[in-house]
């Protein structure tokens, strides 16, 4: 595969990943280096990890528990605690090895740290490669509303090794994917068709599809790095995913979705909207939902669910002035920012999703 170098980080894949990052290392000769894992990429990805690194300096590993339940400043007071006593200095590195809870904490964490510190991400989850490896986004929650806290900060570079994934379950490898289909929807319908015809895919095309991933985010994430405006588009599916996403998470009764899973249902639940708002063509809307449940599967929402995802969409992070903004489709590769969507709109939506 070939790098991609974006301005705001450089993008390295396999092989010359690892190189760069150990060129790196000699050059910066940091003080100490902290890499930070979760209990799952402590168990299957660390000592793969470690024997890709030629490094003499002192190497401190820090785990933290795996989920999107721990996402949240009590683990960053952990991680910040045990860089104190560990005597990290303004010289340290931190390496967050893991999926998107590890490297949006560890990026806030180091980033914070003595009011900042250097950072690398080497993503290990489909989610993590083709989410959070561009953008420089970093943060965690704030009880169950996603990504409250945080700041947008590059790391030095992110290093992608696609043999991370060999040992990620079918569900994880379908919640990564879910990102993956909205850069497809709003930026290439080619690019939608070719990766929801999997049947034709193997994982020998796992790493082109993810080069291109990386590549559409990269475009639009360089135009606008500040979420201004283009770079919104990025949050299709998430006005409502987010929402199921937050509501499932704390409830007492329904299992937890992953992040994919909910962008899945949100992604059809927006699509809806855009038809009914931007005459989205219907025949296309079909095939979206199509699909997508036929890959994800149909949740369940009872009306007081829908209330509640409802009251949760208030706290999404494009809103302004109180309004609730939306990213919208006029059609495949067309997406439109700031729409504001009458509620009765959103309840349609959601018997839309649940109807068919």
């Amino acid at each position: 595969m070939n790098d991609l170098t974006v301005p705001l980080n450089p993008v390295f894949y396999s092989k010359n990943g690892f190189e760069k990052i150990n060129e790196f290392l000699k050059e910066e000769s940091p003080s100490k280096i902290f890499i930070l894992v979760d209990s799952n990429t402590h168990t299957y990805c660390l000592s793969k990890f470690l024997q890709k690194i030629e490094s003499d300096f002192t190497t401190e590993v820090i785990e933290i528990e795996a989920g999107e339940e721990y996402k949240n400043l009590q683990t960053c007071e952990g991680v910040w605690n045990v860089l104190s006593e560990l005597e990290a200095d303004r010289k340290s590195l931190m390496i967050n090895l893991g999926g998107g809870v590890v490297t949006d904490l560890g990026g806030f964490v180091a980033s914070t740290f003595k009011r900042g510190i250097k950072f690398i991400n080497v993503p290990t989850t489909l989610l993590s490669m083709v989410d959070a490896s561009v953008g420089g986004k970093t943060g965690v929650d704030l009880g169950n509303l996603k990504n409250q806290i945080g700041i947008i900060i590059q790391p030095e570079m992110v290093v992608i090794e696609s043999n991370f994934l060999e040992t990620l379950s079918a569900q994880e490898m379908r919640s990564g994917l879910a990102e993956i289909l909205k850069h497809g929807l709003i930026a290439s319908e080619d690019y939608w068709k070719k990766v929801t015809n999997l049947a034709n895919l193997d994982l020998t095309d796992l790493d082109e599809i993810i080069k291109e991933s990386v590549n559409i985010k990269a475009d639009i994430v360089k135009k606008d790095p500040f979420e201004k405006n283009i770079r919104k588009t990025l949050n299709y599916g998430h006005t409502l995913g987010h929402a199921i996403e937050s509501y499932c998470l704390t409830h007492p009764v329904r299992n937890k979705l992953l992040h994919g899973e909910a962008i899945a249902a949100g992604m059809i639940l927006e699509t809806y909207v855009s038809q009914e708002i931007e005459n989205f063509p219907k025949e296309k809307l079909q095939y979206v939902n199509e699909t997508i449940k036929k890959m994800y599967g149909k949740e369940t929402f009872s009306e007081a669910d829908i209330v509640q995802i409802k009251d949760l969409m208030k706290f999404d992070k494009k809103n302004e002035r109180g309004n609730i903004n939306f990213v919208l489709l006029k059609d495949i590769g067309e997406p439109v920012i700031d729409i504001i969507v009458p509620d009765a709109i959103v309840d349609k939506a959601f018997e839309f999703y649940l109807n068919n």
